[in-house]
């Protein structure tokens, strides 16, 4: 009788290898926010996103996805989407404001670690198509694209700071809320696609390359606004549909 081989353990590295590149990543903002090159520290926390997407996919195309990943994940995205835009943020501005620049980060913090746990219980259960809550990478990408921004353009006062604050505040309820975003899983490389789709993305990445700060922040500021935006349409849509259908049903009464 032929008895299989188990399969190589090997393999498995290589997703852990991109989560541990992310924990760098996080790892190198800190220490460059320490130093106050924020810019560096921006550009390692988007590094860190690259290489988040780059461990799940890596995980689904070699068969290597294990409980074991996924918690790693989890731990990984404390680092680079928790602590390391917090400290960022705290460290190029917030600090100028007081209490309300540490508690600003505090929040955030903590409301990143509940997206996370409650992604963790209910991953087996979620759709594909739609996250609940912002994901913790864009909420991430908002804020640290925000302090880049004024990180070029000087902006150092305290009303960026405040607003700063805020924008902290607001991605940390948003990624605890039920408002509902595209996850864009949905749309493998493997499916075809339309030219469109391939010239869009051709000239998004051309303007990244070409001021990436401003841009980066236009794209993750308006994916974090299309969640309520979405929502509040989708509300007005039922009860135009509930009065009209209430209007149908009076009609039919004699």
């Amino acid at each position: 009788m032929n008895i299989p081989k188990p399969k190589p353990r090997g393999i498995y590295l290589l997703p852990n290898l991109f989560t541990i590149g992310s924990i760098f990543s996080g790892f190198f903002a800190i220490v460059s926010s320490l130093k106050g090159n924020y810019d560096s520290a921006a550009i390692a926390i988007f590094i860190s996103m690259i290489m988040d997407t780059m461990d799940g996919k890596v995980a689904r195309l070699t068969n290597t996805m294990t409980a074991f990943g996924a918690e790693f994940d989890s731990m990984a995205d404390m680092v680079s989407f928790a602590i390391a835009p917090a400290f960022l943020a705290y460290a190029w501005n917030l600090s100028n404001i007081g209490k309300f620049g540490w508690i600003a980060a505090f929040i955030y913090t903590v409301a990143v670690a509940l997206r996370l746990a409650r992604f963790n219980t209910q991953a087996a259960s979620a759709g594909k198509r739609y996250f609940q809550g912002i994901p913790c990478p864009a909420a991430a990408a908002v804020v640290v694209s925000l302090v880049w921004v004024c990180f070029e353009l000087e902006l150092t006062n305290t009303t960026m700071a405040i607003v700063t604050a805020i924008a902290m505040i607001s991605v940390g309820v948003l990624m605890v809320s039920n408002i509902r975003y595209r996850s864009f899983k949905d749309a493998e490389l493997k499916h075809n696609v339309r030219f469109v789709v391939i010239l869009a993305t051709v000239l998004i990445i051309t303007l990244i390359y070409v001021d990436p700060a401003k841009v980066l922040f236009v794209i993750f500021t308006t994916y974090a606004a299309s969640g309520p935006i979405t929502t509040i349409l989708g509300l007005q849509k039922k009860k135009r549909l509930r009065k009209t259908l209430s209007k149908h049903e009076k009609e039919k009464i004699p």
